[in-house]
């Protein structure tokens, strides 16, 4: 610009028909100005003249020509850029160096872009999606099998084990019972609904009992002493005709003495034994 002022602040020549530039309100001449004030280049370390565009970045200083990628010598002027360790990049050299790829697709996040974080893994936002009915997952609670995620609906939808007894899903735990899935809760007993989780049980028609009831309800009697014969090992018990006895009930109904692994015989209902029977 033209000076209206008389004379250089720093040098004190005369400005009349030659450039200056002001700071603070005082005039300089343009070789003063350089010499004072102008700012080094980051690249080529020359100062950067007030004639020439100074392009500033947290507080370092380039001419027009030097803004450009330190890897590829491409222009970042007006242009997005990334800096890493004071090294300015473009956003595809960047990318090729230090971002993230993408889990799901192998793809670049590129920087400036969302990218969800799970597992120690990168995801771009819209490949962060539930496997089945691909709606996004965000935040959202989710669950992982096979390396795919699904929101919580769909996997209980496609992979959740239902209760044989309530129909609703079994998050955790649960009884297998007939190749059927239970709830530990849900598996009872059929007749005084006694959880059956962890005790012995008898199974009748796909139903199962405590001990208590099925021998109750379900269990053979005693030809001699008409209760129930134990329906789990422990006690022996002899079957004859489709009759049952207790081992200590096996005896000759005369004499009493017992007839377990001994030869007897039979008279009408009766066991005798071999010498009562022929007598």
């Amino acid at each position: 610009m033209t000076s209206s002022h008389a004379d250089c602040h720093f040098c004190l020549q005369s400005l009349r028909g030659r450039k200056y530039a002001l700071r603070d309100e005082n005039a300089y001449c343009v070789p003063c100005y350089d010499s004072l004030y102008a700012n080094p280049c980051e690249e080529c370390k020359q100062p950067i003249e007030c004639s020439s565009k100074d392009l500033a970045y947290k507080g370092r200083h380039w001419h027009e020509g030097c803004f450009r990628c330190a890897k590829c010598s491409r222009s970042l002027v007006e242009k997005p850029f990334a800096a890493k360790d004071e090294v300015l990049l473009c956003t595809e050299c960047y990318s090729n160096e230090y971002s993230s790829k993408c889990f799901h697709c192998q793809k670049t996040i590129m920087p400036g872009s969302r990218k969800m974080e799970f597992k120690g893994s990168s995801w771009h936002e819209s490949c962060f999606v539930c496997q089945y009915c691909q709606q996004p997952l965000g935040t959202k609670p989710l669950i992982t099998k096979d390396n795919e995620n699904y929101c919580v609906p769909c996997f209980e939808k496609q992979f959740a084990h239902h209760c044989y007894a309530c129909k609703k899903v079994i998050t955790s735990g649960g009884v297998a019972y007939h190749d059927q899935p239970w709830h530990k809760e849900c598996f009872v007993c059929a007749v005084c609904n006694t959880q059956l989780s962890g005790q012995r049980f008898i199974s009748k028609d796909e139903y199962p009992y405590c001990v208590d009831c099925f021998s109750k309800f379900h269990a053979k009697k005693c030809a001699a002493c008409k209760k129930p014969v134990a329906a789990l090992g422990g006690a022996k018990y002899i079957s004859f005709e489709e009759r049952q006895w207790h081992g200590e009930c096996f005896s000759c109904v005369k004499c009493s003495v017992s007839l377990v692994g001994q030869e007897f015989l039979t008279r009408q209902d009766d066991i005798l034994c071999h010498k009562c029977g022929s007598a």
